[in-house]
């Protein structure tokens, strides 16, 4: 499993668009998660793995 297997994206939603997006390693993009949930109470957040085809923008 290559370090990119672990990596995530995080992105905040206003409805259909994304606002904010961050690529980090797990526990990066989690601290980074609790912090736009913060923020953005009343948008979606989303934190998912990035595959292997997923680009970094």
């Amino acid at each position: 499993m290559t370090s990119r297997q672990h990596r995530r994206r995080v992105r905040v939603w206003f409805g259909e668009h994304v606002i904010a997006q961050y690529v980090a390693e797990a526990p990066l993009a989690a601290r980074y998660e609790q912090a736009m949930r913060r923020r953005f109470a009343g948008l979606r957040v989303t934190n998912d793995v990035l595959g292997p085809l997923d680009t970094d923008h």
